[in-house]
């Protein structure tokens, strides 16, 4: 073998570390999330009162205005969670849930009962009506009803209006006995003082993460007891309800708030022993996973349930908690990587060797457990099968990007001549591709998660090839330059927004870098060789 077809001495180390490097963390992130975590137990698994929505199954929506929910699936539902909870939550008098009084009580369960304010008055004047039946015909099995959730929150109706619906309740049902709330994000009680006079009680949202300063699970039972003793104080002698509490347990992290199974089961059993302990009526959120939520608030809208969407419990009150039961998965994913990367220097290569087939391997271990971590992303994001079809499509182009690139880099590593440099057309869409998520993220990142195991295949496989590539010294195109110097930017932009508290902001940051530095090195390569061509000609 010729040694001048071989990489400079101080390069091929550099590029062996990369490859160990990838291929060890691809490894060491399945390992860690499939470790049992301890927690604090709670005294009892039995919980005071759990948001009730049945939209559970594909396709279901109270989006949709022709939605139905059976008696009999109420009741399956209620029987079930009778056994957990003493009440729960509603939120519509529509879609068959004007059912749920008279079910519940067969249970000896409660009800806060929930009737749906928006904007249209005809439709808001139906639900009151449906309402006002309701808890004429179920006064004893009613902890409350609450007239509209989070009405001001949405702007879908002024403080005014909104305090007319309510007060159209409690003259209705005043001879029930029944008292009537009005539920929304504690800031927005302390902001419209005026809705006091409408209701019996205040009902209050403190949802940790959905902060404007997102709170991080260690300080979210803090938080809690101060909005709590906060809103006493500011109307004393008046009886304050949490109305929703609770925490994702998928999705994107904001700051330092990581939506993730083990800070679900942490905050519920933090919340469940402090609620214990004082005198506090609450009432969490929710019962069951809503997929639905997905379209408005992202992933993480579809896991802040007690129980996943087949009416399993995601996690118990005591013991350990594991964040990926099926962590080995990856670990799987990671091993047939590295066999059909080292199966692929079989076709079309001009070169044999130990040192090839070990960077294949190395490159395939890091590719499949990137697009394990990849996919187990997908499983709780797409919602339909149009989105899986796109992600699916855009994992293979990835996983086809990361072998070709594989294959250069190891016949380089192994000392093969090689004629022509990686596919820069295929570099273009990447970076480009890179671009303009980064834009969606800047100006409109709120609910959209990080593609990190999509990305970092391509950013890693071309910064090794431009390492290597020192043979060839083609000056990229502006564009290619242009993104190059846009998308550590944007990155940054991402960190900061996140106040530099988010682990995956920082990581998505590496990736725009990573991909960033394979243009700005055959950039500074051309440039330094149009310099010396540039001086010879003068000499």
């Amino acid at each position: 073998m010729s040694p001048s077809f071989s990489p400079s001495s101080r390069v091929a180390p550099l590029a062996w570390f990369i490859l160990v490097v990838a291929a060890l963390s691809g490894a060491y992130w399945w390992w860690q999330i499939g470790r049992p975590v301890s927690l604090p137990d709670t005294p009892t698994a039995h919980i005071a009162c759990v948001s009730y929505a049945p939209f559970r199954k594909p396709g279901e929506t109270p989006l949709n205005p022709r939605a139905y929910v059976s008696p009999e699936r109420i009741d399956a539902d209620l029987r079930a969670l009778s056994e957990r909870f003493d009440c729960v939550r509603t939120y519509s008098q529509g879609f068959g849930l004007s059912a749920v009084p008279e079910i519940a009580q067969r249970y000896g369960m409660k009800v806060l009962m929930g009737v749906w304010i928006g904007r249209d008055p005809v439709a808001n004047e139906h639900e009151l009506q449906m309402g006002i039946a309701t808890a004429r015909a179920h006064p004893e099995v009613l902890r409350g009803v609450i007239v509209g959730n989070e009405v001001l929150l949405r702007g879908e109706q002024s403080p005014k209006a909104l305090a007319a619906y309510v007060n159209e309740m409690r003259e209705a049902i005043r001879d029930t006995h029944v008292p009537v709330t009005y539920a929304d994000v504690w800031e927005f009680w302390l902001r419209y003082p005026q809705m006091l006079d409408a209701v019996d009680y205040i009902t209050i949202h403190i949802l940790p993460y959905w902060e404007d300063a997102p709170v991080e699970p260690k300080d979210a039972l803090q938080h809690v007891a101060q909005v709590y003793a906060r809103v006493k104080a500011a109307y004393p002698g008046r009886a304050v309800m949490i109305g929703e509490t609770g925490w994702p347990s998928h999705g994107k992290q904001r700051r330092g708030a990581a939506a993730s199974l083990v800070n679900e089961a942490r905050y519920l059993r933090d919340f469940l022993r402090y609620a214990g302990n004082v005198d506090m009526p609450y009432n969490v959120i929710e019962a069951f996973d809503q997929p639905w939520k997905r379209e408005q608030e992202g992933t993480v809208g579809g896991y802040w349930g007690i129980f996943d969407v087949n009416a399993r419990p995601k996690f118990s009150m005591q013991g350990p908690v594991v964040e990926e039961s099926r962590w080995l998965d990856g670990w799987w994913a990671g091993a047939a990587g590295a066999l059909l990367f080292v199966l692929a220097s079989l076709w079309r290569a001009e070169w044999r060797g130990v040192r090839g087939r070990m960077a294949l391997a190395l490159a395939g271990l890091a590719s499949g457990t990137a697009l394990a971590w990849q996919f187990r992303q997908m499983w709780y994001a797409c919602r339909d099968q149009g989105e899986w079809l796109i992600s699916g499509a855009l994992c293979l182009v990835a996983l086809g990007t990361a072998l070709a690139l594989a294959r250069w880099v190891a016949a380089r590593l192994a000392g093969a001549p090689i004629t022509r440099g990686p596919d820069r057309q295929l570099r273009f869409a990447w970076l480009f591709g890179l671009t303009f998520y980064g834009l969606l993220l800047v100006f409109d990142g709120r609910y959209r998660d990080f593609p990190l195991g999509l990305f970092w295949l391509p950013a890693l496989g071309y910064l090794l090839a431009a390492l290597l590539d020192s043979r060839h010294a083609e000056m990229p195109a502006v564009e290619e330059r242009f993104m190059a110097c846009v998308m550590p930017l944007l990155g940054a932009i991402v960190v900061a927004q996140d106040v530099g508290e988010s682990p995956p902001a920082w990581l998505w940051l590496a990736v725009n870098l990573t991909l960033s530095t394979a243009v700005f090195i055959p950039w500074r390569r051309a440039g330094r060789l149009q310099s010396h061509q540039a001086q010879a000609a003068h000499q």
